[in-house]
C-alpha cells in the first residue's frame, strides 16, 4: 500500500512540474478604421449592444414572431447546437491534461527466475496507461486552443441570433409595405377601370379619341399588372418570414400597422474602436485569432521530448483465488518513457510555420471583420440621415401630386383639361405614392439595420 501511494505521489508531483507554456503572449490588433465615423449619429440614448429587441421593437405582433424564430429557426438551432459540439471538443482536449484511470486485471506465464518452472502470475489493480506528462505545455495549448474555438462558437451563435432578430423585422417591414402597396394599387386599378369605362363610353360617343382611349386602356392594364406583381411579392415575403420563423404562415397573415405608425429608437453609435468590438461577429473573429495563437504554442512544444507515464499497482499473486481473498501482495510498476524528435523529416519545422501563418491569416480575418464592420456602421448612419431627407422630399411629392391630379379633374369636368392631362396626372401620383411607401420602407429598415450593426439583438436564451 505504501509504495502504491509513493507511485501516485510521484504523478502527481510531476503534473505540478508541468505547465510551462510556450504560447505567444496576445496582444489584440489595432483597430484599423478611422477613429470616428463621418456621419452623424444620436448623442443620447441606450447603446445597441444593451439594448434588449423587446424593447427597441414596440410592436407587440413584431415580438411575438421574433420571439417564435428565436425558438423555431433551424439555422440558429445549428448555431446553438455548435456551441455544444465545441464545449465537447474542448472538454475532450482537457481531459488529455489528465492521466486516465483504469481497472486492470492480467494475467502471465513465465519460467521462474529461481527455479525455471513455468510458473502463471495473476495481477488486478489500478493502472495509468502512457499519461503525456505535460512538461512544455503542449496539451495546455491545444486546450487553450479548443477553449478559444468554443467561446469563438459561442460569440457565433450570438451573431446568427442578431441576424435573425435583424432579418425577422426587415421581413415583417417588407409585409406591411406590400399591405400598403397592394391598397394603393387596388384603389389605383378600380379608380382606371372608371376611366376606362367612362373614356370609353365617350369615344362610343364621338366626344373621346381613340388615343385617348388607348392611354386610358394602357393604364388600367398597367395597374393590373402591378396589383399582380405586389400579389406576388407579398407571396414571397411571407415564404421568407415563414422560413426565418420555421413555421408557415397563413395566406391571411397581416400585420395590421402601417408604415407610418411604425417608429424606431435612435441610437448612439460611440467610438469605433469601442463599440465595433462589442459586436459578436467581431469577438468570434478575436476569439479565432487567440485559437490560432495558441496552436503556436502546440506547435513549438512538439520540438521538446514528449515524457509519458504508464503505471500500475494492485493485488499480484500466483493463484486466481488469492487475489481476493488476501493471500495476494501488494504490486506496482512504474514505465516512464521519453521521446526526443531527432528526425522528422521537417514535420516539425513545417507545423511551426503553417501555424504562424494561420494566425497571420486569423489576423488578416480580425481586421477585415472591423473594417466590414466599420463599414456597415457607417452605412447605416449614412442611410439614417439622407433616408429621412429622401423621404421628406417624397412625401412633398406625392402630397403635390395628389393637388395636381385633383385640379386636373376639376379642369377635365369644366372641359379645360384633356384626358391625357387627367390621366398623366393620375399616373404620377401613383408613382409618387409607391415612391413614398418604398422610400419609408428603407428607412425603417435602415434603422434596423443600424441596430443590427451596432450589435444589437442578442439576448440569452432562457
Amino acid at each position: 500500500m505504501r509504495a502504491m501511494t509513493r507511485t501516485w505521489a510521484a504523478a502527481a508531483a510531476a503534473a505540478l512540474l508541468a505547465g510551462c507554456s510556450l504560447i505567444p503572449a496576445y496582444e489584440r490588433p489595432a483597430a484599423p478604421v478611422p477613429a470616428t465615423i463621418p456621419y452623424p449619429a444620436a448623442s443620447e440614448g441606450t447603446a445597441a449592444p444593451v439594448l434588449e429587441w423587446q424593447r427597441f421593437f414596440a410592436d407587440e405582433r413584431l415580438r411575438n414572431l421574433i420571439g417564435t424564430a428565436l425558438v423555431n429557426n433551424r439555422d440558429l438551432r445549428v448555431a446553438m447546437l455548435n456551441v455544444q459540439q465545441a464545449r465537447a471538443q474542448y472538454d475532450i482536449r482537457r481531459a488529455d491534461r489528465y492521466p486516465n484511470l483504469g481497472a486492470s486485471l492480467s494475467a502471465s506465464r513465465a519460467p521462474s527466475p529461481i527455479s525455471g518452472d513455468q510458473l502463471t502470475t495473476y495481477q488486478v489493480g489500478l493502472a495509468v496507461t502512457a499519461w503525456e506528462l505535460d512538461f512544455f505545455g503542449r496539451i495546455g495549448s491545444l486546450s487553450e486552443a479548443a477553449l478559444a474555438q468554443f467561446f469563438a462558437t459561442e460569440e457565433g451563435s450570438r451573431a446568427a441570433q442578431v441576424t435573425l432578430v435583424g432579418s425577422v423585422a426587415a421581413t415583417w417591414l417588407s409585409l406591411v409595405a406590400d399591405e400598403e402597396l397592394l391598397a394603393l394599387t387596388q384603389q389605383t386599378l378600380a379608380t382606371r377601370e372608371e376611366t376606362l369605362r367612362l373614356t370609353r363610353l365617350r369615344f362610343d360617343n364621338g366626344v373621346s379619341s381613340e388615343l385617348d382611349l388607348r392611354l386610358a386602356q394602357s393604364l388600367a392594364e398597367t395597374a393590373r399588372a402591378a396589383f399582380a406583381q405586389q400579389q406576388r411579392q407579398r407571396a414571397l415575403d411571407l415564404n421568407a418570414l415563414g422560413l426565418l420563423l420555421g413555421e408557415a404562415l397563413p395566406t391571411s397573415f397581416s400585420t395590421g400597422t402601417t408604415l407610418a405608425t411604425t417608429t424606431f429608437a435612435d441610437l448612439p453609435a460611440g467610438v469605433p474602436s469601442e463599440v465595433l468590438v462589442q459586436r459578436p461577429d467581431v469577438r468570434q473573429a478575436e476569439q479565432q485569432l487567440i485559437a490560432a495563437n495558441a496552436s503556436i504554442g502546440a506547435a513549438r512544444a512538439a520540438f521538446f521530448p514528449r515524457i509519458s507515464l504508464t503505471a500500475s499497482a494492485g493485488r499480484a499473486s500466483t493463484e486466481l483465488s488469492g487475489l481476493f481473498d488476501g493471500g495476494g501482495k501488494w504490486a506496482y510498476t512504474i514505465a516512464p518513457s521519453l521521446l526526443l524528435p531527432i528526425f522528422d523529416a521537417g514535420r516539425n519545422r513545417a507545423n511551426l510555420e503553417a501555424a504562424n501563418v494561420q494566425r497571420e491569416i486569423a489576423v488578416a480575418q480580425y481586421e477585415r471583420a472591423i473594417q466590414s464592420a466599420f463599414r456597415e456602421v457607417s452605412d447605416a448612419l449614412a442611410g439614417r440621415t439622407l433616408l429621412t431627407e429622401q423621404l421628406e422630399a417624397q412625401a412633398r411629392v406625392a402630397e403635390a401630386e395628389s393637388v395636381r391630379v385633383r385640379l386636373s379633374q376639376l379642369r377635365y369636368d369644366a372641359g379645360v383639361a384633356s384626358t391625357l392631362d387627367l390621366l398623366d396626372a393620375q399616373r404620377s401620383l401613383f408613382t409618387a405614392r409607391q415612391s413614398e411607401i418604398q422610400t419609408r420602407l428603407a428607412r425603417l429598415q435602415n434603422q434596423v439595420l443600424l441596430y443590427r450593426t451596432l450589435g444589437g439583438g442578442w439576448t440569452r436564451q432562457p
